[in-house]
């Protein structure tokens, strides 16, 4: 299976550097690949990074994808920046990440997602949802300008691409700041606890923000659709259990209490004394 996967790399890799070629002259207004000037991505290794994904709630692999790859344990902890260590979600499919505390909004991007990429421009997206209570999920905005289809050994320029997980290549993270989802009903970007991500079918039926269609390489066999490597978070707050103050009606009839108490003990002991004597 691995050497399979270094032969499909390596046919993917020309195919991506020669006709993501004649798409750079065609830049778009978004920011560009790692390691250019102007790029967000984050490197695995940047010490903003605080936590990573330990759990997950589930995991619907779409269609696509062999069961070799279907072991979302994978997704946990640091980003390994590799083809191999990740969960593939399969055309459609997603899955949802926890984190053993909250992702709370600080300044610009609060967490990171890594996908796997081998290049610049060989790249598989994924929608990123946020929820604070585990039941309602908000979908970060995007935009893809891509114009047409890539194909199976496709190329996407990074440039065209925004607010969708997989624009970079492998080893450095997307971010994405909760800013943009302040003032949401039922979100609490100071407490987000679960991230999902949602692989886009990248034969133009998924849309973007605007109604655009979204393309990335399409149709792949056997490891088809995202390629989830980690979950990493720069803005983390665990999660603290504090001890209920009483009311202040609680706290009076507490006093009452031990105040009879008191007398009553008082009444027995003098009762005691008497019955003795």
């Amino acid at each position: 299976m691995r050497a399979l996967r270094n032969n499909l790399l390596s046919t993917l890799v020309l195919g991506a550097l020669t006709l993501g070629a004649a798409g750079v002259a065609h830049a778009g207004p978004y920011a560009p690949a790692a390691g250019k000037p102007g790029s967000t991505a984050i490197h695995k290794d940047d010490a903003s990074f605080t936590n990573w994904a330990t759990g997950y709630v589930d995991y619907l692999p779409g269609t696509g994808v062999d069961a070799t790859w279907q072991t979302p344990a994978k997704a946990l902890g640091k980003a390994v920046g590799d083809s191999y260590d990740v969960v593939v979600l399969g055309d459609g499919g997603r899955i949802t990440l926890t984190f053993g505390g909250y992702i709370t909004n600080g300044a610009g991007a609060d967490f990171a997602v890594f996908e796997n990429s081998f290049s610049d421009t060989f790249l598989e997206l994924g929608y990123v949802e946020v929820s604070s209570n585990g039941v309602d999920f908000f979908r970060f905005p995007s935009a893809s300008l891509t114009s047409k289809p890539v194909g199976g050994f496709g190329a996407v320029d990074p440039t065209n691409i925004d607010g969708l997980a997989g624009k970079y290549k492998q080893g450095y993270g997307t971010g994405f700041d909760l800013d943009l989802l302040a003032g949401t009903a039922g979100l609490d970007i100071s407490q987000v606890q679960y991230v999902r991500l949602v692989d886009v079918v990248g034969n133009g039926t998924a849309l973007d923000s605007a109604g655009r269609p979204i393309y990335d390489p399409y149709p792949t066999t056997g490891s088809a659709g995202f390629d989830l490597d980690a979950v990493g978070v720069i803005h983390y707050a665990a999660i603290t259990t504090t001890p209920a103050v009483p009311e202040p009606s609680q706290l009076a009839l507490f006093a009452l209490g031990l105040g009879g108490l008191w007398l009553a003990r008082r009444h027995a002991r003098a009762t005691g004394s008497k019955h003795a004597a």
